[in-house]
């Protein structure tokens, strides 16, 4: 098995700890941090743990291992499925300042054979926790952060040798930078300028062309683009959480989609008013409409954007966290069924009822899947007063 350098697991923990977290400032001292990690990335758990230590921060530790994931939807019953630890959950909630996940699957397709059901009434039984966690980001006491370390597994599925699977890593995160911190604030100033011009732009509807896919969007009111903010690691996509109702049309994605342990590929969506009314596939296309049925999966929580000049990931990768942030020739277009990202509103969220969200378009379900395409692409806007104006183009923004 590889396993990097001393110096690029502390440059990564360096990048997680310094930047990512705190939304690209790092985290401060007697903070608390919920470091979460699958078994394979103990290496790197470790530089992250005795980082947090350093800035005299308080670690909290939750190990995962998909023998014991396996084993659950093997054996649990449906009240073990649905089973949801209120208090504990609470009062963890209540206790963390970040969150932080290194995702390692040793198989990504560890559930191959798991009953789906099973997986999506499990799925059901974390709502409550996700709102409590989405509260308390919208009112700024929280922010969190994913990376990825590399295992053989992820390597094969990718079709690649681990050496080149991990070569993808550390270019991707900079970690082989003399001053990857610099690297990453000089990104996220770069993309700022890009940001800001859309949000400047009064735009009612978005509209997506490429291949099989001809998809409208309307944006919605007090809708604003964010990205590259230190939630992903790496992370070069601009997104929006539009307004669900809107979206209409058919889009194809070329990329697999990996999901609960199975791989799902050559996805076909088509929306009318909103929801998803036809969904196809080549391959595991029942889970696919098995997720959809979730409630509200059938509707867009996030559309988003990857300029092929900002990424500097070119390969395949076998997990969203890159694949969403896939540069290649084109960029990469994507849209997450499911629940949307507050932080998208244009305003104070902590100042947004439960109503408002509903009646502003945003999307809240225990999904969030990310669908990837990253065939050549065309996205025009139509203004609040008519005007079309071409925004992406070429795999770049205009």
């Amino acid at each position: 098995m590889f396993v990097p350098s001393k110096e690029i697991l502390r440059n990564y923990a360096l990048v997680m700890i310094d930047f990512a977290l705190g939304g690209g400032t790092g985290i401060k001292e007697k903070e608390v941090v919920y470091l979460q990690f699958d078994y394979p990335a103990l290496p790197l758990a470790l530089k992250v743990y005795k980082r947090i230590l350093e800035k005299d921060a308080y670690p909290i530790l939750k190990i995962n291992d998909e023998a014991f994931s396996k084993l659950f939807y093997e054996t649990a019953k449906d009240h073990q499925l649905t089973f949801f630890p209120k208090k504990y959950s609470r009062s963890l909630v209540d206790t963390i300042d970040h969150r932080l996940y290194l995702m390692a699957d040793r198989d990504p397709l560890y559930l191959k054979g798991a009953d789906p059901r099973k997986i999506f009434l499990a799925n059901q039984s974390s709502r409550l926790l996700k709102k409590w966690l989405f509260d308390k980001e919208d009112k700024g006491k929280m922010t969190w952060s994913l990376c990825l370390y590399g295992t053989p597994g992820m390597a094969k599925e990718a079709g690649i040798s681990e050496k080149e699977y991990w070569d993808e890593i550390i270019r991707a995160c900079f970690l082989d930078s003399s001053d990857p911190l610099k690297d990453w604030r000089q990104l996220f100033n770069d993309a700022n300028s890009i940001k800001q011009k859309l949000n400047q732009m009064p735009i009612n509807k978005i509209h997506l062309r490429s291949k099989d896919t001809d998809l409208w969007i309307n944006l919605g009111e007090k809708r604003k683009f964010n990205g590259l903010d230190g939630r992903n690691i790496p992370s070069f996509e601009i997104f929006t959480s539009p307004d669900w109702h809107g979206t209409n049309g058919k889009i194809y994605f070329d990329f697999p989609l990996y999901r609960y342990g199975n791989i799902i590929k050559n996805i076909h969506l088509e929306f009318k008013n909103g929801r998803v009314v036809l969904a196809r596939a080549d391959k595991n296309e029942n889970l696919l409409k098995q997720m959809i049925k979730q409630k509200n999966a059938d509707k867009i929580g996030e559309f988003s954007l990857t300029d092929k000049r900002f990424s500097r990931i070119s390969k395949f990768m076998a997990n969203t966290l890159f694949d969403e942030n896939f540069g290649g020739s084109h960029g990469n277009a994507h849209i997450a069924l499911g629940s949307s990202y507050h932080d998208c509103f244009q305003g104070d969220p902590k100042m947004v009822t439960k109503k408002q969200w509903q009646d502003l378009g945003y999307n809240e379900s225990p999904e969030h899947t990310d669908i990837i395409t990253t065939t050549s692409r065309t996205v025009e806007v139509v203004l609040l007063n008519g005007v079309k104006k071409i925004i992406y183009q070429d795999g770049k923004y205009c």
